[in-house]
């Protein structure tokens, strides 16, 4: 296709040549994941030493930098804003208005025959331009309270998208286990089940050998109680969740409820307790403190990231984002993806081959999505950032408001890992299959 067109039409032409039999809500949702991924990229590398260096040698880019090719032209921005976190906060402020905007531009899209689909699925070389405008401009907004308000806006947005990881966390963990029990139904019984009990396994062993480091390098014999109270209160809490997904009632209600979406839980809720403990100030209780900026669970914490945006985006489901992250029924007035392909025939006679299957309904909600990608965004931020490190250059006094919102969110994540397991039970005229 003419590469012009595609700047401007919608991804089904982005990629006519190399995804010749995908949809065009899957093409759209990965492009915008993409685009998101590429803003994490530039967010790091301005925190790479030496950047504001190689800036400064840019004509006219920024004060103290090399003089510009356009005499009398003043750069307004200081090459210091460029590198570590005011540039991550400035990028990821960029990257999360932008999204924002889309959220709430695509409010209430039926299917594609709206004009504002459009924009949503095609327009991509204006889009990115936008994008890069509203970053580029964040660089200009003076630091006064701008990093201290963006922080409190950000340790909220990162609290919600955790919730988030936690469902489509959950979403896996069940699909995981469906999959091989089907498997194990029609194929090699005792090989797939094999497989399933060592992963379970696999999973409570790496959670016990966690909560004993914990121990021994979060805690003191004599002091540090509260991260004793956050290890023991998450263990108990966990035995809880695994003993009631195998009760009786509960499997009477879900025959597919087990021990492997509990085990992933589990784990899961483990490197939320770790992640909220490396925030502590008192450094006899954090050894974390010791170590460098780019600390373990920050990049634990990004590969977790990227691994829910790419499942949340090539996820093909009939039910809404929306109905995943409140546990809702199935809406049954949403199609299913592959039962309402429409008729191509009068779209034929051009190079596109990726179906659009959104015109007759949306197949995920455009506004919530572009939503979730702004609370990534901040979660981003955050993770960057290290939730404020104390070697950051405007820390705050104390760091336990990150503390507390990780291990909230932990308490969440299981408190609604316990509910998809009772609900049936409680509300037995809704479908939860």
């Amino acid at each position: 296709c003419a590469q012009l067109p595609c700047l401007c039409s919608s991804a089904t032409c982005l990629t006519c040549s190399c995804c010749p039999s995908s949809r065009n809500s899957t093409v759209t949702r990965v492009i915008y994941a993409f685009i998101l991924l590429l803003g994490t990229i530039v967010a790091c590398i301005m925190l790479s030493p030496g950047v504001d260096q190689q800036l400064k040698r840019v004509p006219g880019f920024c004060e103290d930098g090399a003089g510009p090719s356009i005499p009398g032209l003043q750069a307004g921005v200081n090459c210091e804003m460029f590198v570590g976190y005011k540039a991550v906060y400035r990028v990821c402020f960029g990257m999360s208005m932008w999204f924002l905007g889309f959220s709430i531009l695509m409010i209430n899209i039926k299917n594609s025959r709206d004009t504002r689909a459009a924009i949503h699925n095609g327009f991509w070389f204006f889009k990115f331009s936008a994008l890069v405008a509203v970053t580029v401009g964040a660089f200009y907004i003076p630091d006064g309270p701008f990093n201290y308000t963006w922080f409190i806006i950000g340790s909220g947005g990162a609290f919600f998208f955790i919730l988030i990881q936690l469902v489509l966390l959950v979403d896996f963990a069940h699909s995981w286990n469906e999959s091989w029990l089907d498997k194990m139904e029609t194929g090699n019984s005792r090989g797939w089940y094999a497989a399933l009990l060592v992963v379970t396994i696999l999973n409570y062993i790496l959670s016990f050998t966690a909560v004993v480091l914990f121990f021994v390098f979060y805690t003191k014999p004599d002091g540090c109680f509260i991260n004793k109270f956050f290890i023991s209160f998450n263990v108990l809490f966990c035995m809880v969740a695994s003993v009631i997904s195998v009760l009786h009632k509960v499997q009477e209600s879900q025959p597919r409820s087990g021990l492997l979406q509990s085990s992933i839980i589990t784990l899961y809720t483990m490197f939320l307790t770790w992640s909220a403990m490396t925030n502590e100030p008192d450094r006899e209780c954090n050894p974390s403190l010791l170590t460098v900026w780019w600390d373990a669970q920050s990049i634990v914490g990004l590969a977790i990231f990227v691994l829910c945006i790419l499942y949340s985006s090539i996820r093909s489901s009939s039910t809404s984002q929306v109905n995943k992250l409140t546990m809702a029924s199935k809406d049954s007035a949403i199609l299913a993806e592959g039962g309402s392909s429409p008729d191509l025939s009068e779209e034929s006679t051009g190079p596109r081959r990726v179906e659009d299957n959104e015109r007759d309904m949306v197949q995920y909600s455009y506004s919530f999505f572009h939503f979730m990608l702004f609370l990534a965004s901040l979660y981003i931020m955050m993770t960057l950032t290290n939730w404020y490190s104390p070697d950051a250059d405007y820390t705050v006094t104390s760091k336990w408001p990150a503390v507390w919102v990780k291990i909230t969110s932990s308490w969440v994540c299981l408190a609604l890992y316990i509910w998809t397991l009772v609900a049936p039970m409680i509300l037995t005229n809704r479908d939860f299959s």
